[in-house]
C-alpha cells in the first residue's frame, strides 16, 4: 500500500487558506481606499493591490515562512582567510526583498515620480496600504524596507546637498542590484530608551570624521547606509551632545568601512532579517545638518519608523483576524459550522474592533504626514500625537489579536507550518522598536505638555463631525467621550505622578480618536453604515464603563454574524449598537 498518496481535501477537517487573495478578501480594506484616495490614484493602484493580495495569500506567504526557518548567516572570513565579512541571506527572502524593493519601489515612491507608473511622487498612504498587505506575509523584512525609506527622507531633510547627490539616486533605486538599503544603529547597552546616555564618540581626522564605539541592536546590520548617533569629542553629556552621522559600509574607493559585526542576534521573531551587534573601530561617517542637533534630527527618522510599527501592527491583526475569520467559515465541530456558535463570534469581534481601529487610524495618519509634509501646521501636531498613539496602542493589541488568533486554530495554530506562529512572535517586537510602550506613552504625553497638540486634534475631530450623514445621537456620544479623553490626559500631565495614569489616558485617547475616524468615515460610505456599527462597539467596549455582572448585550448578539460577514448595514441596525450599556470584555 502507497502511504504517501495525497488525502482528497474532503478527507480533512483542517481548512487552509493558502492561496487565498488578501486583498479580495478584505473589501472593507477597498471600500476605505475609495473613501482616503484620490480616484485617479485608487483606480491606478487597485489592480496592483488585487496582484499584491494573490502574492500574499500565496507565494510571498510561501517564501516567508521558508525565509523564516532559514536566518541569515554571518561569515567572518572567506574561505582563503580574508577577513571579509560577509552575510549569507536565504535566497527566498532575497526573493522578498527583490519584490518589496524592486517590485514594488516601497522604499522609493516617497522619493522619487515614476515609482510603479505613477507620473508623480506616490503620496504615502500609498505606500502604507502596500506595505499593510505585504506585512500580511513577512514583517521581517518590512524593517529595512521602513528604515530605508526613513533614512532618505532624513538624509533628503538635513544632509547636505552634495550628500545627497551623492546618495540619493541609490537609495531611490528600483535596480534592486543598484539599490542602497538603510538602517539605523542607536542602540547601546546603556542607552537603550535612554538615548542621552550614548557613549559611541566621534572626532575629527585630518578632513575625517571617524567613529569609536559599540552599537549593541542594530537591524539590517549589513544596510549600505546607516544614521548613527555619536558624541563629538568635547561635547557634552545628554541629549544636547549627539551629532547625526551617515555611516557608509563602503568607502569610496570599495574597500570596507572601519567596523565589523560582532555577531547576529538570535531572535524570538524577524528571523529572516539580520540584527546584529556593530564594533566602530575609526569608521569614516559624514555629519548630517547641525551636530549639536543629532537627536532631533534622527527623531524625524524615529517617528516614521514608528508610523511605520503601527501600519504594520494592523496589518499582521489583519492578516491573524482574516485566518481565524477563515478557520471558523470552514472549520466543523459538533455538528456545527465555528462562525455558527456565540462564542466563537464574540471572540472574532474582540479581534475585529482593535483590527479595523488600527486601520482606520493608520489611514488616516498617513493623510496627515501628507499634509503636514505640505506645509500645514495643524497637520504637523496631530502627526505628532497620532503616530506614537499608533505606535503605543496598535502594537500592544496585535500581540493579543495574534495570540487570539493562534487559538481560534487550535493546536494546528501552535506549529510553525501555519502562519500563526510566525504572526504572534513578530507581533511582540512591534512594541519594543522604536521605544517600548512606556517610552512612546510618556512621548505622547510630552507631545500634549510642550507642543500643544492636543486642542488641534479636538478641534479637527469635532470638525469631522460636520459629515452630514452622521447621525446626532453619535456626534453627542463622540463629544462626550472626546470632552473625557481629554480631561483625563489634561490629568495625567498635571499630576506629579501623572505617570501612573499615562497608559489609561492613551489608550482612552487613541479609542476615542479610532471612533470618529470610522463615524467620519460611515458619513462617507452612507448609505452603508457597517462602519458606523463599528465605531459604536469601539465607544461601547472601549470607552463606556463597564457591569462585570451583566449579561452580553442583546444587540451584540443580534448582530455579531452580520458584522463579521462583512455586509452592508442599514443606518437603524448600526444605532442599535449604541444604546445598550455595555459589559466586560
Amino acid at each position: 500500500m502507497n502511504d504517501n498518496l495525497p488525502v482528497p481535501a474532503s478527507h480533512t477537517n483542517i481548512p487552509d487558506s493558502r492561496g487565498m487573495n488578501l486583498f479580495e478578501a478584505d473589501p472593507s480594506f477597498d471600500a476605505l481606499l475609495k473613501v482616503y484616495m484620490a480616484p485617479p490614484l485608487h483606480a491606478h493602484l487597485r489592480p496592483i493591490l488585487n496582484d499584491l493580495g494573490a502574492r500574499a495569500g500565496n507565494e510571498l506567504d510561501r517564501l516567508a515562512s521558508s525565509a523564516d526557518k532559514h536566518p541569515p548567516e554571518l561569515q567572518h572570513r572567506s574561505r582563503q582567510g580574508l577577513d571579509i565579512q560577509t552575510l549569507d541571506k536565504h535566497p527566498d527572502y532575497v526573493a522578498l526583498e527583490r519584490t518589496a524593493y524592486g517590485e514594488l519601489g516601497l522604499a522609493a515612491m516617497s522619493h522619487r515620480k515614476g515609482v510603479l507608473a505613477w507620473p508623480e511622487v506616490m503620496p504615502p498612504l500609498a505606500k502604507y496600504s502596500l506595505t499593510y498587505l505585504f506585512v500580511q506575509a513577512e514583517f521581517g523584512l518590512c524593517c529595512p524596507v521602513s528604515m530605508t525609506d526613513s533614512l532618505t527622507r532624513t538624509l533628503r531633510k538635513f544632509g547636505d546637498p552634495e550628500l545627497i547627490a551623492r546618495f540619493l539616486p541609490s537609495l531611490t533605486s528600483t535596480d534592486f542590484d543598484e539599490l542602497y538599503q538603510g538602517a539605523m544603529f542607536m542602540t547601546e547597552q546603556g542607552a537603550g530608551s535612554d538615548v542621552g546616555g550614548v557613549a559611541t564618540r566621534a572626532h575629527q581626522d585630518g578632513g575625517d570624521w571617524r567613529l569609536t564605539g559599540d552599537k549593541w541592536f542594530c537591524s539590517n546590520a549589513d544596510a549600505d547606509l546607516a544614521m548613527v548617533l555619536a558624541r563629538p569629542d568635547g561635547a557634552p553629556e545628554g541629549l544636547k551632545g549627539l551629532g547625526l552621522f551617515l555611516l557608509p559600509k563602503r568607502l569610496p574607493d570599495g574597500s570596507r568601512n572601519h567596523y565589523r559585526i560582532i555577531r547576529l542576534k538570535e531572535k524570538l521573531g524577524t528571523r529572516s532579517m539580520a540584527s546584529g551587534e556593530i564594533r566602530l573601530e575609526g569608521a569614516i561617517a559624514y555629519p548630517v545638518g547641525d551636530l549639536t542637533r543629532g537627536f532631533q534630527q534622527i527623531a524625524d527618522m524615529v517617528n516614521m519608523s514608528r508610523l511605520s510599527n503601527g501600519v504594520r501592527s494592523a496589518g499582521m491583526m489583519r492578516r491573524a483576524f482574516r485566518e481565524a475569520l477563515y478557520i471558523a467559515e470552514n472549520r466543523t465541530a459538533f455538528n456545527k459550522k465555528l462562525i455558527d456558535m456565540p462564542l466563537m463570534q464574540r471572540q472574532l469581534l474582540k479581534m475585529m474592533v482593535p483590527t479595523e481601529a488600527a486601520r482606520s487610524i493608520f489611514m488616516h495618519t498617513a493623510i496627515c504626514l501628507e499634509c503636514a509634509d505640505a506645509g500645514d501646521a495643524d497637520a504637523g501636531k496631530r502627526l505628532r500625537i497620532l503616530t506614537p498613539l499608533l505606535k503605543f496602542r496598535a502594537c500592544r493589541d496585535a500581540r493579543k489579536v495574534t495570540g487570539d488568533a493562534m487559538e481560534v486554530r487550535g493546536g494546528c495554530g501552535y506549529i510553525e507550518e501555519w502562519s500563526d506562529a510566525r504572526l504572534l512572535r513578530d507581533a511582540h517586537l512591534g512594541s519594543i522598536w522604536e521605544g517600548t510602550s512606556n517610552i512612546v506613552v510618556l512621548d505622547v504625553l510630552r507631545a500634549v505638555r510642550r507642543e500643544n497638540v492636543l486642542a488641534p486634534l479636538q478641534r479637527y475631530l469635532l470638525g469631522l463631525l460636520d459629515e452630514p450623514n452622521i447621525p446626532k445621537a453619535t456626534a453627542d456620544s463622540l463629544r462626550g467621550m472626546l470632552d473625557k479623553a481629554a480631561a483625563a490626559v489634561s490629568r495625567a500631565i498635571g499630576q506629579e505622578d501623572g505617570e501612573y495614569g499615562a497608559r489609561q489616558a492613551a489608550t482612552t485617547l487613541y479609542y476615542t480618536v479610532a471612533a470618529f475616524f470610522m463615524a467620519w468615515e460611515a458619513g462617507r460610505q452612507a448609505p452603508d453604515y457597517r462602519r458606523l456599527a463599528i465605531a459604536h462597539l469601539v465607544i461601547r467596549h472601549k470607552l463606556t464603563p463597564v457591569d462585570p455582572f451583566g449579561s452580553e448585550p442583546a444587540t451584540d448578539r443580534r448582530f455579531q454574524q452580520l458584522l463579521l460577514s462583512e455586509q452592508a448595514m442599514t443606518l437603524e441596525d448600526a444605532m442599535c449598537l449604541l444604546h445598550e450599556p455595555a459589559r466586560a470584555v
